[in-house]
């Protein structure tokens, strides 16, 4: 039997929308951080919606609309440093702490990104 994805366990789409929506309320009122993203705060939710869709074993929803992640390349022209990362981290550790889930499953979630985010640092 095939165990469930975490995108499943933490209530798929419908988690996914809360964790973006608190995640981007806390980036775009982060002083060091805010000025990584310019363009319209929507789009940015439901591009990191759909890729956190897949990256928490979701449908490929990201590839499917935007074709291969790429991560690092996608990040390339925006100058990131570890501050920077840390301070993604720490917003994203607030938006999944306010989550309706278990203990054990943020702490799960919250483990799938720190390697990601260091992975981004370019400067």
């Amino acid at each position: 039997m095939e165990s469930a994805s975490l995108y499943d366990r933490i209530g798929g789409e419908e988690t996914l929308r809360i964790l973006t929506d608190r995640f981007y309320d806390h980036v775009f009122a982060h002083e060091l951080i805010s000025r990584l993203f310019k363009s319209d705060k929507e789009e940015i939710k439901e591009k990191q919606r759909l890729f956190l869709t897949q990256f928490l074993g979701g449908p490929a929803l990201y590839s499917e609309v935007h074709g291969h992640p790429r991560l690092r390349a996608r990040h390339l022209p925006h100058p990131i440093s570890e501050e920077d990362a840390i301070a993604w981290l720490t917003c994203m550790d607030r938006a999944i702490s306010a989550l309706d889930i278990t203990d054990d499953l943020k702490k799960e979630l919250f483990g799938r990104f720190p390697q990601s985010a260091m992975f981004m640092v370019n400067s």
